[in-house]
């Protein structure tokens, strides 16, 4: 017999969902669950969450996060569009290449 505990929050809904990992599969299991609400002080303290920096120092947030992923991904697409064009041969070029390769 395994015992856990664990916090949830349960949604405007009143629906709770939990989801828990374990080392049994493909077995029946007897689940007790007891519902307890928390003090709205232990509440608030679980909410806080401890702000994390990026290396320059400045909070990070999901926004900044996803405005970091955003930046990089357009940058990425500008590099491949500018490597595409450096790359890039005429026709022209390409017959003059195979005669090239012809006379070796």
């Amino acid at each position: 017999m395994e015992t856990m505990k664990l916090r949830a929050h349960i949604g405007a809904d009143g629906i709770l969902q939990i989801q828990t990992p374990t080392d049994l599969k493909d077995t029946s299991v007897e689940v007790v669950v007891v519902v307890q609400p928390l003090p709205n002080a232990e509440v608030a303290a679980s909410e806080e969450t401890v702000p994390q920096y990026n290396a320059w120092g400045k909070p990070t947030t999901k926004k900044s996060i996803s405005d970091a992923i955003a930046k990089r991904l357009l940058w990425s697409i500008a590099l491949m569009r500018q490597l595409r064009r450096e790359v890039t041969l005429d026709k022209t070029s390409i017959r003059s290449m195979i005669e090239e390769g012809r006379r070796f």
